[in-house]
């Protein structure tokens, strides 16, 4: 149900945003795990921890924050009209910084009880092309076919969780033993997809060969 006042916004922010921000800063120290994978399990998982954090709050600094909320009048929210500044340090700090350091905290002690290092990148898809620089890309097709092409600047791979596709700003020729031929003329880009990837190659332009010059052979 949507919130219908200021107050059960509020309410919804408090419960849920301590947990979010908790929950963003897991994943990227210890990746995903499987059984949040799906929106409903992510949500529950934020839902309950935002939970816990508020109760240790409310034990901790709650009659505080109580005061800061009412502040000199009677409404629930008066004080944070009355000094916003501090409201929203208190904001972030409770639901923003705690839940990081939570979060940095459990990453800690799993990474020293562990035997192997967990890499916080989702896929081995991901890991491929990230922080990759322009090179030559060539792929072996399930149909037994080679495509290759030029990845640049303008040049795209999907990211977890979207389906593994890549887009090469430019196609080359290839021959039936997987060599590379020439540029095609009037190329626009190649798209493949990763479902249809048997084999998938990285290649780096020759040293000779200027840094982003895809007319290059390698």
């Amino acid at each position: 149900m949507t919130p219908s006042t200021v107050q059960q916004l509020a309410i919804l922010v408090l419960l849920v945003l301590p947990g979010t921000s908790y929950l963003f800063a897991r994943e990227r120290l210890l990746g995903i795990r499987e059984a949040e994978q799906e929106v409903n399990n992510r949500f529950l998982r934020a839902l309950a921890v935002g939970v816990l954090l508020d109760a240790a709050y409310l034990i901790t600094v709650g009659p505080h924050l109580i005061r800061q909320l009412r502040g000199m009048g009677k409404r629930p929210l008066t004080g944070v009209a009355e000094q916003p500044r501090e409201a929203g340090l208190w904001l972030l700090l409770l639901a923003v910084v705690v839940p990081t350091l939570v979060a940095w905290a459990e990453a800690y002690w799993i990474r020293r009880r562990r035997a192997a290092v967990h890499e916080g990148t989702p896929t081995a898809w991901d890991a491929l092309f990230q922080d990759r620089g322009a090179c030559f890309v060539r792929v072996r097709l399930k149909n037994g076919g080679w495509a290759g092409g030029w990845y640049g600047t303008r040049s795209r791979a999907s990211a977890y969780p979207q389906p593994g596709d890549l887009y090469l700003e430019s196609q080359y020729r290839m021959e039936p033993d997987g060599t590379f031929g020439p540029r095609m003329s009037g190329t626009a880009g190649l798209y493949v997809r990763a479902a249809d990837i048997d084999l998938l190659e990285f290649h780096e332009p020759r040293r000779d060969t200027p840094r982003g010059n895809s007319d290059a052979a390698v």
